[in-house]
């Protein structure tokens, strides 16, 4: 597999891509979604979205990119000593939890139960970002940049803070 390595890794950048596309976009269609639920032809068809995104996207990458991920991890153990890597796979954790509640509300937006406004979701659509922005940090700096995580863990929750409380 070590002579696979550069490949794998190509694949994982790619699948990350990909799984953080949906996480991006899903909260934007739950906004529309739940700005316009009076419109049901309207949303019908944002079902039919938030669906495939999430089943014929999101969800095939988020486990190719955990595969990938371990591919990497099988070849090069010693990542597992490297505190950025394991920041970087804390921050992972929070990614597919944040992954698997955006089926949640997606079930529930399809069934018209959510009590969710569409404000919630545009708050909730800044956490991928700030999930990026974390994991290119270690992955690129092969560190914990300390005041930098926390600044910007404090700035995206300063956005978010402001999002919510903003008078419609």
């Amino acid at each position: 597999m070590q002579n696979y390595y550069q490949e794998i890794l190509a694949f994982h950048i790619v699948a990350v891509l990909s799984w953080m596309s949906m996480l991006f976009y899903m909260p934007r269609l739950f906004v529309y979604h739940q700005e316009h639920r009076d419109k049901k032809d309207f949303t019908d068809i944002i079902k039919i979205q938030e669906r495939k995104i999430y089943k014929v996207i999101g969800l095939p990458a988020m486990w190719a990119t955990i595969i990938s991920g371990g591919a990497i991890i099988y070849i090069n153990p010693n990542l597992l000593k490297e505190s950025w890597f394991i920041a970087k796979l804390i921050i992972l954790v929070l990614m597919v939890a944040f992954s698997f509640s955006m089926e949640y509300f997606r079930k529930v937006l399809e069934l018209d139960e959510c009590t969710k406004s569409g404000q919630f979701f545009r708050a909730y659509n800044e956490v991928p970002t700030l999930f990026a922005i974390l994991i290119v940090t270690f992955v690129i700096t092969k560190n914990i940049p300390i005041y930098f995580s926390i600044g910007i863990t404090l700035f995206f929750g300063f956005i978010i803070y402001k999002i919510l409380t903003k008078r419609v």
